[in-house]
């Protein structure tokens, strides 16, 4: 794993958000894990949530013992505001942002990830 990608895994579930925002905004792609079925699913005690990574390193790097099977997929930020956000949505579905091995992360609805990747637009 790059230093970066460490660093960043050691951090608190609100500092890997940031990060994960700052990384997206830069690269223009979020990554998730998918396999046979689809996308990897990860259910809260409420919740059940798509995981999302700023780097295919990061997502990797969640693919051991049950995932093992799971490959990156990289998702344009056009494609995920466009068909992601709105799917999760009509599916009551949360985004997983960041989640290490000991910690899910931050658990947020698709619409607030979305207003923090989006630049505002000035009327």
């Amino acid at each position: 794993m790059s230093k970066s990608a460490k660093d960043a895994s050691q951090m608190t579930p609100e500092a890997r958000y940031d990060y994960f925002v700052e990384q997206v905004k830069t690269e223009e792609i979020l990554w998730t894990l998918q396999d046979d079925d689809g996308c990897v699913m990860l259910t809260t005690e409420e919740e059940d949530c798509i995981p999302m990574w700023p780097s295919e390193e990061a997502a990797k790097s969640w693919a051991v013992d049950d995932w093992e099977s799971c490959i990156p997929l990289a998702i344009p930020v056009s494609e995920w505001l466009e068909r992601w956000v709105p799917g999760m949505q009509d599916d009551d579905l949360f985004v997983a942002v960041y989640p290490v091995q000991e910690d899910l992360g931050v658990v947020i609805p698709p619409y607030e990830l979305e207003q923090r990747i989006t630049p505002k637009q000035h009327h």
